[in-house]
């Protein structure tokens, strides 16, 4: 039986895909090097989808162990989330972001040419648009000039997959350009287990109302926004979980790379989902202004209307429930997966 390879799929992204294609009876293979993640959500994905699926720990850079995966199994499409993903860290170490995303990248498609198999889903971001002079954002946005090395390595990866798609009409290739993941499955059972302190604004607000963080660090409260903090597009992680599934529908029955922004088109400050926290929770929420992040900008938020229009696909799911879902998860379990 013919199944889906999903890379680095025990991660935030990844764990909620592939209970979505489990959900759409699809069969899946999947791969992770735990570096950033833990295997027990996808214990808890098999749990409860109640579908059993082989999990092969080890990294996309492996590229004997990619064709072992290739040799054993008939995988016939790839949805390739595996790669480093905080901006901050990429400015310290963008070797590291380099080696992961855009070496890690080549070895898969290189693996994945020699035997044939042409159609993959990449994990792509918004951060690609830079610092957009104009929003919302369309896919043509002019600019694409990342203003940070983890931005810099979606656009290489890109421009790799753009000329690899030229070179063999055979690949059929949808760059899926994220914009701000949040939440959490309904069940509450998984969500956004970082390790270490988060680097992103959900999690953090979530430590923070479960008592496991003491503040809010708000980094900057000078942007030309609204409020002064940074505006963000942020997507329940199930509808974009569901937008790979409408992608991949797609690319199967057309030819070449494509590219679709997913996000809601609404943009929300750091002190917007603040107060949507604190009204959830019933929780003060305490909080202190930081300098800003290098390589953070001042707003940004989607035009997904091209992703509407030609994969009949929609984020459904309202900032309410993103709080309410992040929140559901984080109370469960304060300690995410590592209680």
């Amino acid at each position: 039986m013919s199944k889906i390879l999903v890379t680095g799929a025990s991660g935030f992204i990844g764990s909620h895909t592939c209970l979505s294609l489990l959900r759409s009876n699809y069969k899946i293979i999947a791969m992770d090097n735990l570096r950033n993640s833990s295997k027990k959500s996808l214990e808890t994905v098999s749990k409860i989808a109640n579908q059993n699926f082989e999990f092969i720990e080890g990294d996309v850079c492996n590229a004997s162990l990619l064709r072992d995966i290739f040799k054993k199994h008939k995988i016939t499409s790839v949805i390739h989330f595996a790669g480093l993903k905080a901006v901050g860290e990429s400015v310290e170490l963008p070797i590291d972001y380099f080696e992961n995303n855009v070496g890690g990248t080549i070895q898969l498609c290189k693996v994945m040419d020699e035997f044939g198999v042409r159609v993959l889903i990449f994990s792509s971001s918004c951060t690609i648009y830079g610092n957009p002079q104009d929003v919302p954002v369309t896919e043509e946005c002019p600019s694409k000039t990342p203003t940070n090395p983890y931005g810099r390595s979606k656009l290489m990866v890109e421009q790799i997959l753009s000329d690899i798609a030229k070179s063999n009409k055979d690949w059929k290739i949808a760059l899926l350009r994220y914009f701000n993941p949040v939440g959490a499955d309904k069940s509450g059972l998984i969500g956004e287990d970082p390790k270490g302190e988060p680097n992103n604004l959900f999690p953090y607000i979530s430590q923070v109302a479960v008592g496991k963080l003491s503040k809010l660090k708000i980094f900057g409260n000078d942007y030309a926004t609204h409020d002064g903090t940074g505006v963000r597009d942020y997507i329940h992680v199930t509808d974009l979980a569901e937008g790979h599934i409408a992608a991949l529908k797609k690319i199967l029955n057309i030819d070449g790379i494509h590219a679709w922004n997913l996000g809601t088109g609404k943009g929300y400050s750091v002190m917007d989902v603040l107060r949507s926290f604190q009204d959830v929770t019933n929780i003060q929420i305490k909080y202190s202004i930081m300098p800003r992040r290098p390589g953070d900008i001042d707003k940004i938020f989607s035009n997904p209307a091209k992703a509407n229009k030609e994969l009949g696909w929609f984020a459904k799911r309202d900032l309410r429930e993103m709080v309410n879902d992040s929140w559901k998860w984080q109370s469960k379990f304060p300690n995410g997966f590592q209680e």
